[in-house]
């Protein structure tokens, strides 16, 4: 059996990042085998209808993953992390090292990991940035094919209520003259999918994933236009940042250029030439979450995963 004809074993997919690959993978023409925790629930049964295989089974349950692994080619890896509320960052590093050895003892040809944009592999202080650090670290020294996507920030985190969207404002990380790369989830899927099918470019490659850098003021120009009134930008408040550490540690990433990306977009394009900037998302796939977002109060709440 050629590899290409071996199935992909993809985790999170049923959560955002692996969803998209799944997606792509299986536009792509690859048997996709889908590791749920519940194959009756509404994400896993949507997989099963559009192809995929689906098998059961946890992080914790090392017996559950060899099962899966059986046969496979590849294997997409990515963890819930400690803002979703459901792990601790001890608990996300656990998991991930853990599949990657599994991936090795199981003869998996090519694993691939998403991480965060982050620069440097210091730790940063923030648990969720610093548990993938060490996976990263981790993959690096064992004897298989890898290779670690690094996304930047989801272009769906800037839609989400708790911004202020709906007071026709918006309060975020950046000064107005600071940027940050973001990255449409849909082209994650994307990415995996070109990584997968030419191991020899991307083996042993660790590539930041973004689809448009933007500061503060174009972020305040974008949702004006998309509007069609004016949506006024601001950082976050001293007083806000005060009364939240987690957001607080965060900016001072932004200020200490630790979440800029390396990369160049143009390269990136090639890999992927429908890759959304912010623009095009807000007018296509983004859309109905931006127009929810300007009529939804809320607080904000960090998961990317």
């Amino acid at each position: 059996m050629s590899d290409n004809q071996k199935p992909i074993l993809v985790f999170g997919a049923t959560g955002q990042q692996g969803g998209s690959v799944a997606a792509a993978l299986l536009k792509a023409g690859w048997p996709v085998r889908a590791f749920v925790r519940d194959p009756a629930s509404p994400n896993s049964l949507a997989l099963r209808d559009a192809g995929a295989e689906l098998v059961e089974g946890r992080l914790e349950d090392a017996a559950a993953i060899r099962r899966a692994m059986e046969g496979a080619y590849g294997v997409f890896s990515v963890q819930p992390s400690s803002p979703s509320g459901t792990v601790s960052d001890a608990e996300e590093e656990r998991f991930g090292t853990a599949i990657a050895d599994l991936a090795v003892e199981s003869g998996v040809r090519h694993v691939v990991y998403t991480s965060v944009i982050h620069r440097g592999d210091a730790p940063t202080g923030l648990g969720h940035f610093d548990s993938k650090i060490r996976i990263e670290a981790h993959l690096r020294a064992l004897p298989t094919t890898f290779t670690i996507v690094r996304p930047g920030s989801f272009m769906e985190m800037l839609a989400m209520p708790g911004f202020g969207l709906d007071a026709a404002r918006f309060d975020f990380f950046l000064r107005r003259d600071q940027s940050m790369p973001f990255v449409a989830v849909e082209d994650i899927g994307k990415f995996v999918a070109a990584v997968f099918a030419d191991p020899a470019r991307f083996g042993g490659e660790t590539l930041d994933l973004f689809g448009d850098v933007l500061t503060g003021a174009e972020l305040e120009a974008l949702f004006t236009q998309a509007a069609g009134r004016p949506i006024a930008y601001a950082r976050f408040t001293e007083a806000v940042l005060a009364e939240n550490p987690f957001l607080a540690r965060l900016t001072a990433l932004v200020d200490n250029g630790r979440l800029s990306a390396e990369g160049d977009l143009a390269a990136l394009r090639r890999i992927n030439p429908e890759l959304q900037t912010f623009r095009t998302w807000l007018a296509g796939g983004g859309r109905r979450a931006f127009e929810q977002a300007l009529g939804t109060s809320g607080t904000w709440a960090y998961n990317q995963a």
